[in-house]
């Protein structure tokens, strides 16, 4: 109830910010459009740019923004005297780390379903596998905003911005979004596997691919595993940069 309380007061900031709705949700659109234009064009286009597998990838670069996002925020509240004055309040680190990941995670889910309406509109098939993908994307969703809590608690508000920025980078490198990793192979793709991302994308991509859950089972628990080790990072980093 605590952590709902100070969610409710960062959901309000959140949507003040004017820019933060229609990058978050306009941008994958944008991207879906041109990617989409780019490859009806070009008849030689490969297999990753068809518009099923397009799509997570696109949600996948949508995500990373949010890291930078949250971090940004989380970052600016921690050098504010707002939040100096809120750790006074009977609230845990969990709690805190939990009403900053609600608001963003209400994020992810409007611009996953922008970026799949627009989809449709481009011609892709609606079915079940696109409603189960979102078993996929919420707890990616999760990472990514864990992975920004996690940088805006280390972080100041001018650094964690250009960290965030790196790790977009290297989740869409490495999560498969603009190639497919097995082109590349050897220590980029073992290393890349080491990572949720491109679990992620495969367990999407088999979804809206019109595969059933059971055949990916070992993707799910390695985006899951990796949530709650995210999370926990997010709640202890949290601790030791507030701890008097």
């Amino acid at each position: 109830m605590k952590a709902l309380s100070l969610a409710g007061r960062n959901l309000k900031e959140v949507y003040r910010e004017i820019a933060v709705i229609p990058l978050s949700v306009g941008q994958p659109v944008v991207f879906l459009l041109l990617f989409n234009y780019f490859s009806k064009s070009d008849p030689a286009a490969p297999d990753i740019f068809r518009i099923d597998m397009l799509v997570p990838g696109i949600i996948l670069l949508s995500l990373g923004f949010i890291t930078l996002f949250s971090a940004l925020f989380l970052a600016r509240d921690r050098q504010s005297a707002f939040l100096t004055r809120l750790l006074a309040a009977p609230l845990t680190p969990s709690d805190f780390i939990l009403a900053y990941i609600i608001p963003y995670i209400l994020i992810a889910i409007l611009q996953t379903v922008a970026c799949f309406i627009m989809a449709l509109v481009l011609g892709m098939s609606f079915h079940a596998g696109i409603l189960l993908s979102f078993i996929v994307f919420i707890p990616l969703a999760i990472i990514c905003i864990a992975l920004g809590m996690i940088l805006g608690s280390l972080f100041s508000e001018n650094v964690a911005p250009g960290i965030g920025s790196i790790a977009i980078m290297v989740m869409t490198l490495l999560g498969g979004v603009w190639m497919d990793l097995s082109w590349v192979g050897g220590w980029f793709e073992r290393i890349a596997y080491i990572l949720p991302f491109a679990h992620g994308l495969d367990a999407a991509r088999v979804l809206i691919g019109g595969g059933a859950v059971s055949s990916i089972g070992s993707e799910l628990i390695w985006i899951l595993g990796y949530m709650i080790v995210f999370i926990s990072l997010g709640i202890l980093s949290f601790r030791w940069k507030t701890k008097p």
